[in-house]
């Protein structure tokens, strides 16, 4: 199948580049950032490196929406949740977006499969989850984290579950890829438990600015972990939501995946160090709406999601 990735970005080069390279398929990239697309087209290609070793130049294709002719089967969609609606507006507009087509997303937090079935009907949306760390260092500069063959992910249909014909094509291009999927029969529960391990790694590296490693020396993370977790399931548990890991199997991740990507900053790191707004509210924002919709307060995450408003806000003093 052919696919094209909407945001060429860590993880839509991460994810494009290896189905190019390790699947054998056709892969064009659309992006609208224009010093990534011009230094792409400047030297050639993405200059790609893993865990800062081997850097090479990968050839790609890569298009501003509007001058994009393409027909892709499936569509891969990497935005910041911010970002989003305003990108499938304009790529709507270009028309990008047609009936035949599927579309696959793996991005972090919650709210984004509302926003893309504005655009494709719901037994055509394919969700995803990755616990796949990667950089953006710089236009057209992209850093892989993690030995290979650690790649793992999950793959859920948004309605229905089981997997489509066009699912199971993209399950096994990405099995070609190296990018380890997982099926899963529920989609909700799949895409929380990501949510509610990037609401301790994600948000705690960041308010520390701290790499995965250096944050999981510290011998009190398994009990902070512990803390917002038993919300996150609590408000979860509530609302209807069953989590595809246990509790304690989401604890133990966090110091397995801390050590194997040690030398990883977050994503939600990058975008605070690089003076962006974070995905908090779509990630311990969002466990905290979860549980005030359903009569309980998820107050450490309510706290933790004002306490990186405020760091964002306060970066303007340094």
């Amino acid at each position: 199948m052919k696919y094209g990735v909407i945001g060429a970005g860590a993880m839509g080069y991460r994810y494009g580049v290896m189905l190019q390279e390790n699947a054998g398929v056709d892969v064009d990239f659309i992006d609208t950032w224009e010093p990534n697309v011009e230094k792409v087209r400047e030297q050639g290609g993405v200059s790609v490196a893993r865990d800062h070793q081997n850097r090479r130049l990968v050839p790609i294709n890569i298009y501003y929406p509007e001058e994009y002719q393409g027909h892709p089967d499936v569509w891969i969609i990497f935005k910041k949740q911010m970002q989003l609606e305003d990108e499938l507006k304009r790529d709507a507009a270009a028309g990008l977006f047609h009936d035949d087509q599927a579309v696959f997303s793996a991005m972090n937090g919650m709210g984004h499969f509302e926003k893309i079935a504005q655009y494709f009907p719901a037994e055509k949306i394919i969700c995803g989850t990755a616990m796949i760390a990667t950089r953006l260092d710089g236009p057209a500069n992209v850093d892989f984290m993690g030995a290979k063959g650690t790649e793992q992910m999950h793959i859920a249909q948004y309605a229905g579950k089981e997997p489509t014909p066009v699912t199971q094509k993209v399950i096994a291009d990405f099995e070609k890829a190296s990018l380890g999927p997982i099926f899963a029969a529920d989609y909700l529960g799949m895409c929380m438990s990501k949510v509610v391990f990037n609401a301790v790694v994600n948000t705690l590296c960041t308010m520390f600015e701290v790499q995965m490693g250096q944050f999981i020396e510290y011998e009190g993370v398994p009990k902070m972990a512990q803390q917002l977790f038993n919300e996150a399931y609590d408000a979860c548990e509530r609302a209807g939501i069953h989590l595809i890991e246990t509790r304690q199997e989401e604890i133990d991740s966090v110091t397995t995946i801390s050590h194997e990507y040690k030398y990883h900053y977050p994503s939600m790191y990058q975008d605070f160090s690089k003076g962006r707004p974070t995905e908090v509210d779509y990630i311990n924002g969002y466990i905290a709406k979860i549980g005030r919709e359903n009569d309980y307060v998820c107050r450490t995450h309510e706290f933790v999601t004002q306490q990186v408003h405020l760091a964002e806000l306060m970066r303007k003093y340094h």
